[in-house]
């Protein structure tokens, strides 16, 4: 396939979209109050901007690309970059809360195809030993996000106005629209995916596999990340700069644990997993153990955010190079998927501090879910087919 443009613009394009979509997922945690405030809503009734957003990539992100199966990536890409346009500007104009919520369902529902197109799209563009690195550069911009941008849009909404947030997020994604119509190839289907084809996935054990990884296992972090704020408020006894400090840290680990990931072999991948995960157990364990240390709270914060973002790339790459069924639609599962785990992680670990849970007990229980998941990689890999992570050509030259 001859590209106009390199690999790497290409994918810095698609870092932009993921950067504007994590912004807009994750921004929202610190303007809660000011959403209360000028919407005259109870601020637990503002959580629903969270959760019904975590819930509708889940639920709503495959219905959407199973409708639209057989339209080629770079106009459906156009499409979903138009939806999270429009909806992040219905966000910056809402005059009530039941318009915000709308717009978070609008945002939603584009979210898992668009970051399930860029993965599958950077798969094809790239040579067999450089699969996993280009859904790790995919996944940066969401990585990114979290580091720069959620704290930078709490900082605005919180000095300024939460609105010029979602301007600010709609501008990021013109300019991405704008370099998807320029940059993005316009790679045509060899031959138009088949629904039932694509479907035959539902029977693939490898990838069913990766699921129970990801949902009872892999949401151990949400239990855990849910309540990293309050945990530096109380227990570290950190104020308003120190926890900024931190987050910022978390996101910095994040971006790091996911490029350095994003450098394994196809073939080791579910070794490196199994490690990975491990040491991201343990940190879970012994996080509020950490806290009673500044330093040691920001190693903890640090060693947090590359363990989190440092497997999900990788368990990215297995479900979409395991679904050799359906090309069209594994990105799509895995994005939805890690959104699922989201919200049950989150309402596990609301649960468990409703029940008197201490914070400590919640991540042991966060830790326990990891070191599971760790389990079920190890029986993965005794029954996986190991032939779809060798380096077979699939990219195009």
């Amino acid at each position: 396939m001859t590209m106009k443009f390199s690999r790497n613009m290409v994918l810095s394009v698609f870092m932009i979209g993921t950067f504007a979509i994590g912004m807009t997922e994750y921004a929202v945690t610190g303007l809660l109050t000011q959403f209360a405030a000028d919407l005259d809503v109870a601020v637990s009734a503002t959580g629903l901007l969270l959760s019904v957003y975590a819930i509708s990539v889940a639920v709503c992100g495959p219905l959407l690309r199973i409708l639209t199966v057989k339209y080629s990536p770079k106009p459906l890409l156009i499409a979903l970059m138009a939806i999270f346009i429009i909806s992040n500007i219905v966000a910056a104009t809402a005059p009530t809360f039941e318009i915000l919520l709308f717009s978070r369902l609008l945002s939603a529902t584009m979210h898992a195809p668009f970051f399930g197109l860029c993965m599958s799209m950077a798969i094809d563009i790239s040579p067999p030993h450089k699969r996993t690195s280009a859904i790790a550069a995919v996944q940066g911009g969401l990585t990114i996000a979290i580091m720069l941008g959620v704290p930078f849009g709490s900082y605005i909404g919180g000095m300024l106005d939460w609105r010029l947030v979602f301007w600010f997020i709609a501008l990021m994604g013109i300019i991405n629209l704008i370099g998807i119509m320029i940059v993005t190839p316009d790679i045509k289907q060899k031959e138009i995916p088949k629904l039932k084809n694509e479907m035959a996935i539902i029977k693939n054990k490898n990838v069913w596999m990766l699921i129970a990884v990801i949902v009872l296992g892999f949401s151990g972090v949400f239990t855990a990340y849910t309540f990293t704020e309050p945990m530096l408020r109380e227990i570290a006894g950190f104020d308003v700069t120190s926890i900024t400090i931190g987050l910022f840290l978390f996101g910095l680990g994040a971006v790091i644990g996911n490029f350095v990931s994003g450098s394994i072999q196809p073939e080791v991948l579910t070794e490196r997993l199994i490690v990975a995960m491990a040491i991201l157990g343990t940190v879970l364990i012994s996080f509020t153990f950490f806290l009673a240390n500044p330093f040691f709270t920001y190693v903890a914060c640090f060693l947090f955010g590359a363990g989190t973002f440092g497997t999900t790339p990788i368990l990215n790459a297995k479900i979409i190079l395991a679904a050799t069924e359906a090309p069209a639609l594994s990105g799509t599962i895995a994005a939805s998927v890690f959104n699922l785990a989201n919200s049950i992680g989150a309402t596990l670990g609301s649960l468990l501090l409703t029940n008197q849970f201490s914070f400590r007990q919640i991540t042991f229980v966060a830790g326990g879910m990891i070191f599971f998941g760790v389990i079920l990689m190890f029986i993965t890999h005794k029954i996986e087919d190991k032939s779809l992570f060798r380096s077979a050509e699939r990219a195009y030259e």
